[in-house]
């Protein structure tokens, strides 16, 4: 199976249309937020439906760090996965996602209902956890919500989209699911994967 997308380059940058976060004149803020276009192809025999993830695994594990003013994040510091986008129950018959189809803009409290095509579901992704203190900001961000790296860290980060043709149509999962909880229900039903990745920074060296 294969995966590309017209939105981006394979390997290359994303452009910020397709990030959560850009550079503003004073300093930092939100883009336009919106999914990129991707599909994919050479689908193998038996396959009844997809699930899609977008994943960074190059997120910093001290938290504390991100974003203080005067330091800098090495790149050497231990790496973490956020997951950015989790959709499950993708039909057989869909084999492409329009840029701007699921996500278009920043949602506070995150998008309750995201587009997506019929019958499939969208999870929850890691800015759920990321704002939740944060009262102006928390809830369940469902869908797409793109990169948005720490402008002080020094590490270029990317950004994962893998497809998954399973031999299920749907997979047992309540409402309010994570990409771990699909990774976990899809376990044995995996009929081929495939994935391309584009690359984001917000600080002014990279």
């Amino acid at each position: 199976m294969r995966i590309h997308s017209d939105s981006f380059q394979r390997h290359q940058s994303l452009p910020a249309e397709f990030a959560a976060g850009q550079p503003t004149a004073d300093g930092f803020g939100f883009a336009p937020n919106r999914n990129p276009h991707l599909a994919w192809d050479e689908v193998p025999d038996g396959t009844r439906s997809f699930v899609l993830i977008c994943v960074d695994p190059d997120v910093p594990t001290v938290a504390e760090m991100v974003g203080k003013e005067g330091v800098s994040i090495p790149v050497d510091q231990p790496r973490t996965d956020f997951i950015h986008w989790v959709m499950v129950d993708i039909p057989a018959t869909v084999t492409e996602i329009a840029a701007g189809a699921c996500s278009d803009g920043v949602v506070p409290h995150g998008k309750q209902n995201p587009g997506g095509p019929e019958g499939s579901r969208q999870g929850l992704n890691d800015y759920t956890g990321w704002f939740a203190d944060d009262p102006a900001m928390a809830g369940d961000w469902r869908g797409y919500d793109g990169p948005f790296p720490p402008p002080n860290d020094l590490r270029m980060h990317r950004y994962f989209f893998r497809v998954f043709a399973l031999d299920v149509e749907r997979l047992p999962l309540p409402d309010r699911f994570t990409a771990a909880d699909a990774l976990t229900a899809m376990q044995g039903h995996v009929l081929a994967e495939a994935d391309t990745y584009a690359t984001y920074s917000l600080h002014p060296d990279l």
